[in-house]
């Protein structure tokens, strides 16, 4: 079609454009993505062509960039903004953050009456 010619001819890499477009758009996300170039497209022994993905142990989302390398971008949201009693619990199996408190991990970090929350983040005095 002639959409798609027009698209191609805008970009050289075509689909590699496309997709580093939304790599790098990823909106309101604090997700860090890494570039590895020449890096073989090649993953616990599995071959990967060029604009194919696969998501890797460490939760990174990775394409294949044949033949300039390959591309990765953290899958996980990093929370930023919690109170200092409470710490962010990293889930390598699930590749989730939550966010508990220290006293008690299987607790979820919420407004409480012992915390209140501060501006600052810290518990204000009662």
């Amino acid at each position: 079609s002639m959409a798609m010619q027009a698209q191609k001819m805008r970009c050289p890499w075509g689909r590699l454009c496309l997709l580093l477009s939304l790599l790098l758009q990823l909106p309101g996300s604090q997700a860090k993505c890494y570039f590895q170039a020449k890096a073989p497209c090649e993953y616990e022994g599995k071959q990967f062509s060029l604009g194919e993905s696969w998501l890797s142990t460490n939760c990174l989302l990775c394409t294949c960039l044949h033949p300039i390398g390959v591309g990765c971008c953290e899958t996980t949201q990093h929370p930023i903004d919690f109170p200092d009693w409470c710490e962010a619990h990293y889930d390598s199996q699930t590749c989730q953050i939550s966010v508990v408190q220290k006293a008690n991990p299987s607790l979820p970090c919420v407004k409480s009456v012992e915390h209140e929350w501060g501006s600052a983040g810290t518990p204000e005095p009662l």
